[in-house]
């Protein structure tokens, strides 16, 4: 670990209730494995933080160029002929974590990443969406994503200082065989169940169980499928 990385470490633990580490016990291993915090505490790049959810800096140059990458692979698929389909699917199978090899893309579509985006089988995005993948984005297979629809599971910190300079994300989880309408938004930490449907121009900012539809801003449950 190197020594720019335990200026960090303080603040984290009085966080979490355990004080300040101290000039007798800063140094020593035995201190660290005792923190709940020592997984984060021995992560050395930004984009090891950024994938567990803690605060980071999305400056860092190695995040800088892969979110190049992703721009430059998005715009090569955004500008493909609607003929080109097997370009298209060379794209695609660079671009996503998994999932590329039968996933329909209306263009345009866009990502940051595009590596933490799990796709299962035959998932549609229609025209216009959008998926911030700060941290993963795991969705089912048969999914069905209306235009328009942004997915996002990048935050900032609510005082201004740390924002400026940090950013943080929660992961995002759909379940197959659901149907999101067109222009919905799904907000960072949410997970949606199998089955369900997202009413068009919801903002979803909890949980959706399976079977269900849901719908308004905050979007709320209208009724169960049977």
């Amino acid at each position: 670990m190197e020594w720019r990385d335990r200026w960090l470490l303080p603040e984290y633990f009085k966080s979490k209730g355990h004080g300040w580490p101290n000039r007798n016990n800063f140094g020593n291993q035995d201190f660290f494995n005792n923190f709940e915090g020592t997984r984060w505490a021995w992560m050395v790049t930004e984009r090891e933080r950024m994938l567990a959810g803690e605060l980071y800096d999305a400056g860092d140059a190695e995040l800088v160029e892969a979110r190049i990458i992703a721009r430059e692979r998005c715009q090569q698929i955004n500008a493909s002929l609607p003929r080109d389909e097997a370009f298209r699917r060379v794209l695609t199978r660079k671009l996503f974590a998994s999932g590329g090899d039968s996933v329909q893309l209306e263009p345009p579509f866009r990502c940051d990443y595009g590596t933490n985006i799990h796709l299962g089988q035959n998932v549609y995005f229609n025209f216009d969406c959008v998926v911030l993948d700060v941290c993963e984005v795991r969705i089912g297979d048969f999914v069905f994503f209306g235009p328009g629809v942004h997915v996002y599971t990048a935050s900032h910190p609510l005082d201004a200082g740390p924002r400026r300079t940090q950013e943080f994300g929660k992961p995002v989880t759909i379940g197959s065989d659901v149907w999101i309408g067109g222009k919905a938004v799904i907000c960072p930490g949410v997970s949606i169940g199998q089955r369900s449907v997202i009413g068009a121009g919801s903002v979803v900012t909890k949980d959706v169980p399976d079977g269900v539809v849901v719908a308004g801003n905050p979007a709320k449950l209208i009724r169960r499928i049977d």
